[in-house]
C-alpha cells in the first residue's frame, strides 16, 4: 500500500515527463510520505503504438466500420506494413535503434499515406540538421498518419499532446464534459484504465493526485477519477495542477465532486501535506486546508484555514522521477525546424530557477495568480546540487528550466556554478530580452551549456509593447538577439497580434520588423499566436482601460478565456495564416525579398518601417559600459609566456609573448614584460575556478598604479580581440 499515488492523465508530452508530479514526489519524500508516480500518457502511446497495440486497433476500426475517408483506406491496405515496422520506429524514436535512420531515409521502408504528400517540399529544410534529424522527422509523420487514422475510426478526441482538449478549453459549464462523462469508455479510454487498474490493484493508496497541467488532459482525469471512484472508493482523489490554477479559481459546480473529492489550487506541496493530515485523521476536532475545494451538503466549499506559509523553494526537494519510463519515452520532430525540436526531441530534466515572475507586469498574462506573482528564486548552488541529482537519478545531463522568466542575474550565478564544478550540461529557458543580456552574458551562459532561449518579443511595436508593459523595446530586443546568436545560442520569439487597440498597419510594421530580425540571422524561430483575453490578467480585471469589451457568461466551472470585442473592430482573424506562412519561410531562409501583402490574400497597408531599421539598431550600439561592480572573468586556460627582447629606437626592451589558446584556435598576444607578467597574473586571478572573484574597479586601480592609460589598454584592439576568447565583463 502507497499513501499516495500521483498521475499525469493523458496526454501531455511524448520526449519528456511533464514535471509536476516528479516535483510533488521529491517534497512528498522529505516528509517520510511513501509515493509512487506515472504518467499514463506515455504509457497509453507505449501500448498502443506497438505491433500488438495496432493490430488491435486496425481490427476494432475494421469491426466498426469506420473506414470512410480514401487515406484511411489507404493505410488499412498497407496494415501489414504499419504492424511490421511500428516496433522498429518506437525503438528508433527511443533513441535505441540509430541505424534505422539510413534506411528510414532512404525510401521505401515507412508506409506512407496523407501526411507524406508535402515531403518534398520540406526535405530542403533541413539543412545541416542531419539525416538522424531527417529520419526522426519522418517517422513523427509516419505516427501523425496513424493518429489520423485514429481520429476517423476510433476516437476524434485523440492527440498525442492533448485528449478531449475541446471539452476543457473555456468550459463555463460543467455540462459538455459531464456528457461526455456518461458516455461508454472509449478505445483510448478503455487502453488507459487498464493500464491504471494494474497501478490500483498493486498499490491501494490512500489518496490519489491527478495533476491537469493543460485543458488536453482534463477529460483524461476525470475519466480516471471516475473508474477509480466506481472501483476503488475507499481511495480518496485530489486534482490540482495548471488547469484548476487557471481555470477554476471560481468553481462552484457540485458535480465535480462526484468525480474528485478537493480541488487545490497554486503550489501543491502545503495543500497536499494537509490533506493528507485529513484523510489519515478525519475525525480531528479541527480540520485544516490550503486553497482547497470540496464539497459538504451539495455546496461547492473554498477552505484556506491554514495559516501556514507554502513552503520555500529551498525546502520542497530535488524532483523525484523515479517509477517514470524514462528510457521509453519518445523524440519527434514535429516541424523541420531546430528550435521547434527542443520541444518535442530529447529528454531534458526539468527545474524551476524561480517560483514566480521577477518582472509580473505584462497587461496581458496572469499576474495576480500566485504562480506568477510571488516571485522566489533559488539560489544557484542549491540549484546545481539539484541539477548534479538529476544527472546521477536520471543518467541525463540535458536541463529545461521551464520558468515564466529566468532571472538574468541568477542565470549568470547558475552558469558561474557549473563552470566552476566542471560541469557538462546543455540547458535552455524562457527570457525577457532584457538590456541585461551583454555580449559578454551571453558567451557565458553559452560555455556553461547553455544552447537556447525563448522569449516575448509580442507585438513588435513599441507603442503596443508599452502598453503589453513589457519593459523593452523593439530596439532593445535586436540587440539582446543579435547578442544571443552571436554567442551561438538559439532564439526563439513568442510573436502576438490583435492585441487590444492594435491596427492593421501596426500588424504589418510587426511583421515586417520580425522578417528583418529573420533576415539578419539574429532570430532564428518564431511562432504567431493571436491574443487571447484571460480573467485573470490586468487586461481582464480592467477591460475599460484597454479598450475591450468583454461577452461575459456564467461561470459555474472554468473562468480563464473571455470572449470579447475591440474597440478598432478589425477582424484579426484574417491575418493568421498569412502572418504564418510568412513565419515559416522567414525560419529557413526564404522569403525575404517578397513584398509583405504577397503573404495575404486580401489588401494591406504598406509598411511604415524603415528597410534597414534594425540594422541601424545594432549599427548605433556604443562600446561596452566600464562598471565598478561588474566581475571580470576569464573562460580559457592559463597563457604560456615566452620572454625575449627586442630593439625600440635602439633601446633594449623586455618584451613577453602570451600564448593564448582557445578551443578552435591558437594566437599571440605581446607586451613589455612587465605589463605582460600583471596580465598573464590577471588571467588566473580571473579565473572562473578561482577562489575569489575579480572586480572591474579593482583591475582598472591596479593598473593605473603600474601604468598609464587603462581605457587605451582596455579598449585596444588586441584586448577587444580577447572578448570572444573568454575575457568577459559580466554585471
Amino acid at each position: 500500500m502507497k499513501d499516495v499515488l500521483l498521475i499525469t492523465p493523458p496526454f501531455t508530452q511524448l520526449n519528456t515527463p511533464y514535471p509536476a508530479t516528479a516535483y510533488l514526489k521529491g517534497f512528498l519524500r522529505t516528509k517520510g510520505i511513501d509515493v509512487f508516480q506515472m504518467d499514463l500518457g506515455i504509457e497509453v502511446i507505449l501500448k498502443l503504438f506497438s505491433s500488438s497495440g495496432l493490430d488491435a486497433l486496425f481490427d476494432v476500426a475494421i469491426d466498426e466500420g469506420n473506414i470512410t475517408s480514401e487515406n484511411s483506406e489507404r493505410i488499412v491496405l498497407l496494415r501489414e506494413e504499419y504492424v511490421r515496422t511500428i516496433d522498429s520506429v518506437m525503438r528508433f524514436l527511443q533513441g535505441k535503434q540509430h541505424t534505422l535512420a539510413r534506411q528510414i531515409c532512404s525510401g521505401g521502408f515507412l508506409p506512407q499515406a496523407q501526411r507524406f504528400n508535402d515531403i518534398e517540399e520540406t526535405e530542403w529544410a533541413f539543412g545541416m540538421m542531419g539525416m538522424q534529424d531527417q529520419a526522426r522527422y519522418m517517422a513523427t509523420l509516419y505516427l501523425g498518419d496513424l493518429s489520423d487514422f485514429i481520429i476517423e475510426c476510433i476516437d476524434e478526441h485523440f492527440g498525442f499532446s492533448r485528449y478531449a482538449e475541446r471539452l476543457g478549453r473555456s468550459a463555463n459549464s460543467f455540462d459538455e464534459l459531464h456528457e461526455h462523462l456518461q458516455q461508454e469508455c472509449g478505445y483510448i479510454d478503455r487502453i488507459a484504465l487498464d493500464l491504471l487498474r494494474v497501478q490500483m490493484e498493486r498499490w491501494t493508496p490512500k489518496l490519489v493526485c491527478l495533476s491537469v497541467p493543460f485543458p488536453g488532459n482534463l477529460f483524461g482525469a476525470f475519466r480516471c477519477a471516475q473508474w477509480i471512484k466506481a472501483h476503488f472508493p475507499d481511495s480518496q482523489i485530489a486534482m490540482g495542477g495548471g488547469f484548476p490554477n487557471t481555470e477554476l479559481r471560481s468553481l462552484k459546480e457540485p458535480r465535480v465532486f462526484d468525480y474528485v473529492d478537493f480541488v487545490t489550487l497554486d503550489d501543491g506541496e502545503l495543500p497536499l501535506e494537509l490533506l493528507l493530515s485529513y484523510i489519515s485523521n478525519p475525525s480531528a476536532d479541527e480540520r485544516v486546508f490550503k486553497r482547497t475545494f470540496l464539497r459538504e451538503d451539495g455546496e461547492v466549499l473554498y477552505e484556506n484555514t491554514s495559516t501556514r506559509s507554502d513552503y520555500n523553494q529551498s525546502d520542497v526537494g530535488t524532483p523525484d522521477y523515479s517509477d517514470l519510463l524514462l528510457d521509453q519515452y519518445i523524440s519527434v520532430i514535429q516541424m523541420p525546424n531546430p528550435m521547434h525540436s527542443l520541444w518535442s526531441d530529447g529528454r531534458w530534466n526539468k527545474l524551476t530557477m524561480a517560483h514566480g515572475c521577477y518582472w509580473g507586469k505584462c497587461t496581458f498574462c496572469d499576474v495576480s495568480l500566485d504562480y506568477i506573482k510571488r516571485y522566489e528564486p533559488v539560489r544557484a548552488k542549491l540549484l546545481v546540487d539539484r541539477m548534479e541529482e538529476l544527472i546521477e537519478q536520471t543518467g541525463e545531463t540535458g536541463f529545461h528550466f521551464v520558468d515564466e522568466a529566468a532571472p538574468p542575474a541568477l542565470m549568470r550565478d547558475v552558469a558561474l556554478e557549473i563552470l566552476r564544478r566542471q560541469l557538462v550540461v546543455t540547458w535552455w529557458t524562457n527570457v525577457r530580452f532584457e538590456k541585461t543580456f551583454t555580449k559578454a552574458l551571453c558567451l557565458l551562459l553559452k560555455a556553461s551549456g547553455c544552447v537556447a532561449v525563448s522569449g516575448g518579443l509580442e507585438v513588435a511595436s513599441n507603442r503596443l509593447l508599452k502598453l503589453i508593459n513589457k519593459g523593452i523595446s523593439v530596439e532593445q530586443v535586436a540587440l539582446v538577439t543579435r547578442n544571443l546568436t552571436e554567442a551561438g545560442i538559439m532564439v526563439h520569439a513568442y510573436l502576438m497580434y490583435g492585441y487590444p487597440t492594435q491596427t492593421e498597419q501596426e500588424t504589418i510594421d510587426s511583421l515586417e520588423m520580425t522578417r528583418q530580425l529573420f533576415a539578419l540571422g539574429i532570430l532564428q524561430s518564431g511562432f504567431w499566436h493571436q491574443f487571447a483575453l484571460t480573467a485573470h490578467s490586468p487586461i481582464g480585471l480592467d477591460p475599460d482601460a484597454f479598450g475591450v469589451i468583454p461577452q461575459r457568461a456564467e461561470i459555474t466551472f472554468a473562468d480563464n478565456d473571455v470572449m470579447f470585442e475591440d474597440s478598432t473592430g478589425i477582424d484579426h482573424d484574417k491575418f493568421s495564416q498569412g502572418l504564418k506562412t510568412s513565419l515559416y519561410n522567414y525560419m529557413h531562409g526564404v522569403g525575404f525579398d517578397l513584398p509583405l501583402s504577397s503573404w495575404f490574400d486580401f489588401r494591406v497597408p504598406r509598411t511604415q518601417v524603415k528597410q534597414h531599421f534594425i540594422e541601424s539598431c545594432l549599427a548605433a550600439e556604443g562600446l561596452p559600459a566600464m562598471k565598478s561592480g561588474a566581475r571580470v572573468l576569464w573562460l580559457g586556460a592559463p597563457p604560456m609566456l615566452i620572454h625575449y627582447t627586442t630593439m625600440k629606437k635602439g633601446v633594449e626592451c623586455e618584451m613577453v609573448q602570451l600564448i593564448i589558446h582557445d578551443k578552435t584556435r591558437s594566437f599571440g598576444l605581446d607586451f613589455e614584460r612587465t605589463l605582460g607578467e600583471w596580465f598573464a597574473d590577471l588571467l588566473e586571478r580571473c579565473a572562473v575556478t578561482a577562489s575569489r572573484p575579480c572586480f572591474f574597479g579593482r583591475v582598472r586601480d591596479e593598473y593605473e598604479e603600474q601604468f598609464e592609460d587603462f581605457e587605451g589598454f582596455w579598449y585596444a584592439r588586441s584586448i577587444m580581440g580577447l572578448r570572444d576568447a573568454g575575457v568577459l565583463l559580466v554585471f
